[in-house]
C-alpha cells in the first residue's frame, strides 16, 4: 500500500519541557528550524495549537511522537472540537484507540473482551468509591492515576492511612481526577515488548525487555536487559500472542506500542500490566538497542506504508517486517542525581526518579553489566564494596528498593550470602544473582594476586566478563596505566556491528560495540579519508543535559557537509548522536579513559573533539592528550585553565579584570584562613563540575566546616575557589565562538533571578 496522497500537511506535537519520565527520547532538536517546513515555540496548550492549526490548516495530526504531552493534547484538541471543527484527521493512533490505552477503566474492559489477565482491580473517581475497592480487594494495593507520565502520583499502600493519602493524591495527579486500584504484584517479573502494527494488520515484535529489578520498581528506575533473558520459549510465545491481541484490540492502527506484562516467579501467572500507544522512552531505548528505528518507521506508517514497503537502513536488503534478531546483550542502568539532593529519599517504587540512563552492549550479560556500570561516570567501575554498612544495613538494601541496591547485591555475596537468601529478600530473579555471584567470585579469586602472576588467558577471561582496566587495577593492587600496558597488543578488544539481523545480511551502517573475542573487527577502519572522533555527553544528569548532545549532534552534521567523516562515541540511549544515522559511525561504548583510547587507537583520527560533550569529555582531554591523542578545537591546556579554580584567577590576574576578593584552598584549615580574610558570605566552587554540583553560599565557619567535607571528597584531585558572595549583584552570560584570532560574540543573556541562583 503506497504512501496517501491526500495528506499533504501534518502537525506534529512536540514534547514540551523536560521532566522525570520524558527527556530527549523526543529531544529539543526538533526545535530547529530545519527539521520541519515550519517550526513553533509556543506554550503547549489547546489554544495556542488551534491558533497554528487555523494558520496552518494542516491535513493531519501525529500525535504518537511527541510522548506523554503530545498525546494528552491531542485528546485535549478532539475533546475541544478543534479537530472536527478544522477538518484534522488524527493519524497513527485514533481517539477511540488512545482512550482505550489511556483510560484504566476501558483497558480493564478490553483486556477482559480478549481474554487477557490482569491484576485484581477497582477504578475511582472519589475517596468513597477508592474504599470500596479496598474493602473487595484489600492491601497491600498499589493507586495508579490515569495519563500521568513516570508514574506521577503512582504510589504502594500497606496501611489504611497511608491508602486514604495516597488516593487524594493519586486523584489530584490525574489530569482526569480518575484512578486505578489494583492489587500490588510486587515482586513480580516484569517484562515489556515493543510492537509495531501496520495498516494491513501485520504485526511484528521490535525487542523484548526484561527488568533486573522486579515490580514496584517503576521501569525507569528499574535495570533492564534486551533481549528478556529468564523467559522460557513456551512463556515467551505466550507473551507475544498477548502483546498482538492487545495492540489489535486496543485499536493502534499503524505505529508502535510499548506494551508491560508481569509473571509470577513461582505460577508463571502473565498479567497485563499497561499499554503506551505512542512512542517512549522504552521505544528509543529498543530502538538504539536492535537498530530499529522505531519512531522514523511510526510515521511512515502513519502516511500509509506497510512493514513490508519500508526498507531496512542498516541491511539495505531486508523489510521492516523482518523483526531484529541480536546476537548480543545490552543492559540499561538508570542515572540518579541524589548527590544534589541529600535530603531526597533514594527508595525506588512506583513513581519515577532517575533522571538518565546509560546503555551498553556486550556479548554477554556480565559483559554488557560491568560496562554499563562505568559508563553512569559516578565514580565506579565495576562492584566497589560497601565497607561501612553493617549486615543488616545490607539486608535492608536488599530488602527495600534503592539507587545502590545493585553494589548491595554485590556486597551481600561478598559476605557470604547465597542466591537463594538474596532472591529472598530482593526478588530479583536467581538467574541474574547467578551472574554477579560470579562477578564477585572472580574478584574474590583476584585477592593476593598480582599482575605478573595473571596470565594471557585469565586477563583475557576477565575482559570477557566485562572488568574495567580500573578496576582490576584496584584488586590487583596496580594502576590503570600499567594493567592497560600488559593488555596492549596482544588483548584488545574488536568491535562488532548491531545488524538487526544476527550477522545474516551484510550491514552497510557502521553501528558499533566491543567485544573482547578472537578473530577481526566486522568493519575495518577506513583508511585515506579525513576523520574526526567526537566525543558525546554521557547520561544526562541535572546540569548536563540534551543541550550538549544538540552541540554534538550539530558537529556531526557540520563536519560530514565538509566532507571529514566523522564518528560518535556515546553511551546514551535518549539522544540524537547515538542515532546510527547522525554519524557516519557510532561507537556504543562507556566515555572513559580505557574504552576511548582503545577506539582511538583502531580508527587513529585526525583529532578527537572534546568541547562539546559538557563536563564528560572535557574529563578526559588532559589524559588523553598525555597519551598522544590529538585534541582539536579548544587545547586541553585551555580548558584546564577555564575549569581549574586556581589557574583560571591567575588569568584573571593577568587580564587585570575586576571579580571579587577570593582564594584558592585544598584544605578546611586553608579554606578557612581565606574566609576570614575576604569576609562572609562566601561562594565555595570545586573545578571541573557541571550543573553547580558542590557549589554552596557559605554564612558563616560553621557551615564552611561541613562544606569543606563534602566538597574535597567531590573533587580531592583541585583546589576549591572561595569567592566573596556578591549580594543582590545582576548575573549575565556571554556566549561567544573564536577562530584563535578573532571572538564573535553570539549572544548576551541577563538573569531575571539574583546571582546566587544557578543559571
Amino acid at each position: 500500500m503506497p504512501r496517501r496522497t491526500d495528506i499533504r500537511s501534518i502537525l506534529l506535537i512536540g514534547s514540551g519541557p523536560i521532566v522525570i519520565g520524558q527527556a530527549c527520547d523526543p529531544a529539543t532538536i526538533m526545535t530547529d528550524p530545519e527539521f520541519a517546513d515550519r517550526t513553533y515555540i509556543e506554550p503547549m496548550t489547546v489554544e495556542v495549537l488551534e491558533r497554528i492549526i487555523a494558520a496552518e490548516r494542516p491535513d493531519a495530526l501525529l500525535p504518537t511522537i511527541g510522548g506523554q504531552t503530545g498525546l494528552n493534547l491531542a485528546l485535549d484538541l478532539a475533546a475541544a472540537g478543534v479537530l472536527t471543527r478544522h477538518g484534522v484527521e488524527l493519524i497513527g493512533a485514533s481517539v477511540p484507540a488512545i482512550r482505550r490505552a489511556e483510560d484504566r477503566d476501558l483497558f480493564k474492559e478490553t483486556m477482559q473482551r480478549i481474554g487477557l489477565d490482569l491484576p485484581r482491580s477497582g477504578y475511582a473517581r472519589s475517596l468513597e468509591e477508592a474504599d470500596a475497592v479496598r474493602a473487595e480487594i484489600a492491601l497491600p494495593l498499589i493507586i495508579r492515576p490515569s495519563r500521568t507520565l513516570g508514574g506521577t502520583g503512582g504510589s504502594f499502600a500497606t496501611t489504611e492511612a497511608e491508602f486514604r493519602a495516597q488516593v487524594a493524591w493519586g486523584l489530584e495527579a490525574s489530569p482526569t481526577h480518575e484512578i486505578l486500584v489494583e492489587e500490588s504484584i510486587a515482586g513480580w517479573k516484569e517484562f515489556e515488548l515493543e510492537v509495531m502494527r501496520d495498516g494491513k494488520d501485520n504485526v511484528v515484535i521490535v525487542c523484548s525487555i526484561e527488568n533486573f529489578d522486579p515490580m514496584g520498581v517503576h521501569t525507569g528506575d528499574s535495570i533492564t536487559v534486551a533481549p528478556a533473558q529468564t523467559l522460557t520459549d513456551k512463556e515467551y510465545q505466550v507473551m507475544r500472542d498477548a502483546a498482538v491481541a492487545c495492540i489489535r484490540a486496543i485499536g493502534v492502527d499503524t505505529g508502535g506500542s510499548n506494551i508491560q506484562f508481569a509473571v509470577h516467579p513461582e505460577t508463571g501467572r502473565l498479567v497485563v500490566i499497561e499499554m503506551n500507544p505512542r512512542v517512549s522512552r522504552s521505544s528509543a531505548l529498543a530502538s538504539k538497542a536492535t537498530g530499529f528505528p522505531i519512531a522514523k518507521i511510526a510515521a511512515k506508517l502513519a502516511v500509509g506504508y506497510t512493514l513490508d514497503e519500508i526498507r531496512n537502513d542498516i541491511t539495505r536488503e531486508t523489510p521492516a517486517c523482518f523483526e531484529p534478531t541480536i546476537d548480543y546483550v545490552v543492559t540499561k542502568v538508570p542515572r540518579f542525581t541524589f548527590e544534589k539532593f541529600p535530603q531526597a529519599s533514594d527508595t525506588l517504587g512506583p513513581q519515577m526518579k532517575s533522571v538518565g540512563e546509560v546503555m551498553a552492549i556486550g556479548r554477554t550479560f556480565k559483559e554488557s553489566l560491568q560496562k554499563a556500570l562505568r559508563s553512569l561516570e559516578i565514580g565506579s567501575f565495576g562492584f566497589e564494596p560497601r565497607p561501612a554498612a553493617s549486615d543488616a544495613d545490607v539486608r535492608e538494601r536488599l530488602r527495600v528498593p534503592n539507587a545502590e541496591r545493585l553494589w548491595y547485591v554485590g556486597e551481600a555475596f561478598r559476605r557470604g550470602l547465597g542466591v537463594a537468601e538474596v532472591a529472598r529478600l530482593s526478588a530479583i530473579d536467581p538467574w541474574f544473582l547467578r551472574h554477579v555471584e560470579e562477578i564477585i567470585g572472580e574478584e574474590r579469586a583476584l585477592a593476593g594476586a598480582s599482575l605478573a602472576s595473571l596470565s594471557a588467558e585469565r586477563l583475557r577471561a576477565l575482559k570477557q566478563m566485562g572488568f574495567a582496566d580500573a578496576r582490576l587495577a584496584e584488586l590487583l593492587g596496580t594502576t590503570e596505566d600499567e594493567v592497560r600496558d600488559r593488555r596492549f597488543g596482544g588483548i584488545e578488544p574488536v568491535y562488532k556491528t548491531v545488524d538487526t539481523c544476527g550477522a545474516e545480511f551484510e550491514a552497510y551502517t557502521p553501528y558499533l560495540y566491543s567485544a573482547y573475542e578472537e578473530g577481526d573487527d566486522e568493519v575495518r577502519p577506513s583508511r585515506g579519508r579525513r576523520k574526526v572522533v567526537i566525543l558525546g555527553g554521557g547520561p544526562n544528569r541535572i546540569g548536563q543535559g540534551i543541550e550538549f548532545d544538540y552541540c554534538c549532534v550539530h558537529a556531526a552534521l557540520a563536519l560530514r557537509e565538509d566532507g571529514l567523516e566523522t564518528i560518535m562515541v556515546n553511551c546514551n540511549p535518549e539522544t540524537v548522536s547515538t542515532d546510527y544515522d547522525t554519524s557516519d559511525k557510532l561507537f556504543f561504548e562507556p566515555l572513559t579513559l580505557e574504552d576511548t583510547l582503545a577506539l582511538l587507537h583502531r580508527e587513529r583520527p585526525e583529532g578527537v573533539i572534546v568541547q562539546f560533550g559538557g563536563q564528560t569529555p572535557l574529563r578526559l582531554a588532559v589524559p588523553l592528550a598525555r597519551a598522544g591523542v590529538p585534541i582539536v578545537g579548544t587545547s586541553p591546556d585551555s580548558i584546564d585553565r577555564a575549569e581549574d579554580r586556581e589557574r583560571f584567577e591567575q588569568v584573571l590576574t593577568a587580564l587585570d579584570l575586576r571579580r571579587p576578593p577570593n582564594g584558592v584552598a585544598r584544605s578546611a584549615e586553608e579554606a578557612a584562613g581565606v574566609a576570614e580574610r575576604i569576609g562572609y558570605p562566601i561562594l565555595v566552587r570545586p573545578s571541573y563540575v557541571l550543573g553547580g554540583r558542590a557549589m554552596e553560599i557559605v554564612y558563616d565557619p560553621t557551615g564552611l566546616a561541613r562544606y569543606m567535607k563534602a566538597a574535597v571528597r567531590v573533587s580531592p584531585a583541585h583546589p576549591v575557589l572561595i569567592d566573596h558572595f556578591l549580594e543582590d549583584a545582576t548575573e549575565v552570560d556571554v556566549d561567544a565562538v573564536s577562530d584563535g584570532e578573532r571572538v564573535v560574540i553570539g549572544g548576551i543573556m541577563e538573569h531575571i533571578e539574583r546571582a546566587g541562583v544557578h543559571s
